[in-house]
């Protein structure tokens, strides 16, 4: 299993010119099984989404026609809005165009996020190509028990779509790891780089292996691309070795 992480700039509120950024960018990398882009990657992270949610599904169909042609799943959220609410919906898109989506758990409330979206009530873990994805948005990375890998709803590696300030990365960097450590998978923080109305981007984007190091990196504050190869038999051997999962709460 290959995954792709993209790390690059976002036009704030236009979904059309991000659109054709991305584009322009997938079209550049290798094959991959995953390509995975950050949160709220059409538009930035919009905390007062009326007017700039999409509710249209543009981007989703986007995604659609993307995974489609590169024959590779496309993960990222998208400020979607869906009957008069609005959602910070993270959506996995499959090449035969299915969708799997997961809308964000715990809604931002240092930036007012919670007072215009409605937050998800459930976990959504999503198999493609052998290997299970959790999705997960941004802020969750704070909240370890929403995350926790468990015999019911079990999963190999959680991705992290973000909009994560500068001025906060060495939590950022942290926390990914130890999600990693608890959880015996693998992690993958997607964040974008460069600078909305409220704050500064600096990326960050990494994979976490189930060890806790840290197996590839995008350069900080560049736009770019980090291509990594998932190790299931290692992944499988380790928890099999050192069974920690089995003794979790």
């Amino acid at each position: 299993m290959i995954l792709t992480l993209l790390q690059n700039y976002i036009v704030w509120g236009d979904p059309v010119a991000n659109r054709q950024k991305w584009e322009a960018v997938l079209r550049e990398q290798e094959t991959s099984d995953v390509f995975v882009l950050p949160e709220m990657f059409s538009t930035g992270f919009v905390t007062e989404p009326k007017g700039v949610a999409e509710s249209d599904g543009a981007s989703l169909a986007w995604m659609q026609q993307m995974a489609r042609e590169l024959n590779a799943a496309i993960c990222g959220s998208v400020a979607t809005e869906e009957g008069g609410q609005f959602f910070n919906r993270c959506y996995f898109v499959k090449p035969n165009g299915s969708v799997a989506c997961y809308d964000k758990r715990h809604l931002f409330t240092y930036g007012d996020e919670h007072k215009h979206y409605v937050c998800g009530t459930s976990r959504e873990v999503v198999e493609f190509r052998g290997v299970r994805f959790l999705l997960q948005v941004c802020y969750d990375l704070r909240f370890p028990v929403f995350s926790r890998n468990n015999e019911k709803i079990p999963y190999d590696c959680a991705i992290y779509v973000a909009s994560w300030p500068a001025s906060r990365l060495a939590v950022w960097n942290t926390l990914l790891h130890a999600r990693a450590i608890e959880n015996q998978c693998y992690v993958a923080g997607v964040n974008r780089i460069g600078d909305d109305l409220a704050c500064h981007y600096s990326g960050g984007t990494l994979l976490v292996d189930p060890y806790g190091n840290t197996a590839a990196a995008c350069p900080l504050g560049e736009e770019s691309a980090v291509r990594i190869e998932l190790d299931l038999q290692k992944l499988r051997d380790f928890r099999r070795k050192f069974p920690v999962l089995k003794d979790a709460d």
